[in-house]
């Protein structure tokens, strides 16, 4: 006895959103023309987070929508999404997905990435060891603090980078431009994005005595006279990133712009970027920003590129061709 699929039978597509950030997965849905699917997603009175699909998964391929971070407005903590990421990847799992994969461009605990001293854990491959336990088939991802990371995966990382499309912000600027690496470990970065704009590029001698605390301690570079644009992938406090403005303008650049993929902006960071130096503050919406924002920050939408990933993994075609195979330079 022989069994064939019904005529017409295709793969199904079914994409939901977590609550960390369900703004930037209605606009991947309106790109990809197609409707977000029903949840419940609530949080008990007992911090407890629960999930149920309200509609059949099962033979689809699910994607999973929610970066790692906090979303106040809606009594979200950077672990509340982590977890609900994970009971969203259980129910689909259970629930008989045919594949489930975590849309997560910003990817929890990334800073983590090894011990730098005794006894510290290595944060970022325990959550990558949790997703995979879970169940979850792919994840896609963008701008780790350290491409490494991958390694710390056994399935397929689709890791995508925001730093081309920051970069053509930049390109109409036609003053003299140089872009400022905020520390030795981010020079590669910052030379391929000064070459997409044909800048210069200096670097910063940074010190970091303890966590979340930086000392700039010199410019290595010619600044003077000219446009900076410190680029780097995180804001978090901004503390940081305001004493870097502060010297490049006393080492007499005329003009300064920054520009990160995510925009954490934890504690002081709304305060630390008002009294900046900066011109412009140019991130995208990985991480929705909390209400407060100075009218210094622009924000550049993700959501088309990663429209653009989520089709191409969903009809099985060559996610690198995104950025013409080139992604991995940056």
């Amino acid at each position: 006895m022989t069994t064939s699929l019904p005529f017409g039978f295709q793969k199904k597509l079914m994409m939901f959103s977590g609550r960390a950030n369900p703004a930037l997965a209605a606009s991947i849905a309106s790109h990809l023309q197609v409707d977000l699917g029903l949840i419940t997603l609530k949080t008990f009175s007992s911090g407890e987070v629960y999930c149920r699909f309200d509609e059949s998964v099962r033979g689809a391929d699910v994607f999973l929508i929610q970066p790692m971070c906090a979303n106040p407005e809606e009594g979200l903590n950077a672990n509340d999404a982590l977890v609900e990421l994970l009971v969203m990847i259980d129910a689909a799992v259970g629930a008989s997905a045919h594949r489930v994969v975590a849309v997560t461009p910003w990817f929890g605990y990334s800073r983590q990435d090894k011990k730098s001293a005794p006894r510290e854990p290595i944060s970022a491959r325990m959550v990558a060891r949790i997703l995979e336990a879970t169940g979850v088939d792919r994840v896609l991802t963008m701008d780790l603090h350290a491409g490494q990371l991958q390694g710390f995966f056994s399935i397929p990382v689709d890791h995508m980078t925001a730093l081309m499309m920051l970069a053509d912000h930049f390109a109409d600027l036609d003053d003299d431009l140089v872009v400022v690496a905020p520390d030795a470990g981010r020079v590669k970065l910052n030379k391929q994005f000064a070459t997409r704009i044909g800048a210069g590029l200096a670097i910063m001698d940074k010190e970091r005595p303890q966590q979340q605390v930086a000392e700039i301690t010199n410019v290595i570079g010619d600044v003077r006279g000219k446009t900076a644009i410190i680029v780097d992938d995180i804001i978090d406090t901004a503390g940081t990133l305001r004493a870097a403005g502060e010297a490049v303008q006393q080492a007499g650049s005329r003009r300064v712009f920054a520009a990160a993929t995510h925009a954490v902006f934890s504690g002081r960071a709304y305060e630390n970027l008002s009294d900046s130096p900066f011109e412009r503050i140019v991130v995208t919406d990985t991480i929705p920003l909390r209400p407060g924002a100075p009218s210094t920050i622009d924000v550049v939408s993700c959501a088309p590129m990663l429209a653009d990933t989520i089709g191409r993994i969903f009809t099985d075609n060559s996610v690198s061709e995104v950025f013409g195979g080139k992604n991995h330079v940056f």
